[in-house]
């Protein structure tokens, strides 16, 4: 692992402008030498102005998950645990209402900055938060509930990694606050708490 390669591709990222439906600008974690990689979708619409993945309300929720799992709090865990996503610009409005979900085209493009990472990193866990970065993960595109409250083995651009999937912590969803999704976080959660590569992320 070498956190100069790391600053290098996060001055490539932050330079990008491949997609033009994107606006920028391009967010990202900070350089985390980690054996935890935590894939989410998208920024939205707040996160380009504070700088940080999961800025908002959606990150409110997933940060109190992750500290009623594992103890640590929002600051250690952004210290320890690298975030990328999907896709690193915020997709804009969808017309429907909502936040506009990312092209394959989109996606495409920023997954060479993943597989990049992935190779820096070579990290033993990756935990999926969201339904598009499953599908990104794992190929999975269907029921979050045949994915989350498992772990599963996975090949992941060129690396055997363990996968915990997350729903997206989105106060506009409600599959996390029902059943059987609040059981299948509990469970996922547990799962990740007890993963070695966690335990040895946050000390």
């Amino acid at each position: 692992m070498s956190i100069k390669r790391l600053q290098v591709l996060h001055r490539e990222l932050d330079a990008c402008r491949a997609c033009p439906d994107m606006i920028g600008p391009v967010v990202h974690g900070p350089a985390v030498l980690s054996p935890v990689l935590l894939v989410g979708q998208a920024p939205g619409p707040r996160e380009g102005s504070f700088g940080k993945p999961f800025a908002w309300t959606a990150g409110k929720t997933l940060f109190r998950w992750l500290e009623e799992a594992t103890g640590a709090n929002e600051e250690l865990v952004r210290e320890r645990v690298y975030f990328a996503a999907a896709a690193r610009c915020f997709p804009g409005k969808a017309k429907g209402g909502g936040d506009r979900r990312p092209s394959p085209e989109e996606v495409g493009r920023c997954r060479t900055y993943l597989e990049r990472e992935v190779a820096i990193l070579e990290p033993q866990l990756v935990l999926p938060v969201g339904t598009l970065a499953i599908a990104e993960v794992l190929g999975h595109t269907g029921p979050l509930s045949e994915v989350v409250g498992q772990k599963r083995a996975s090949r992941y651009h060129g690396r055997q990694v363990d996968v915990i999937a997350l729903p997206h912590p989105s106060g506009a969803s409600t599959w996390h606050r029902t059943e059987p999704g609040k059981t299948l976080l509990a469970r996922a959660l547990s799962t990740l708490a007890r993963h070695p590569a966690m335990k040895k992320a946050l000390g």
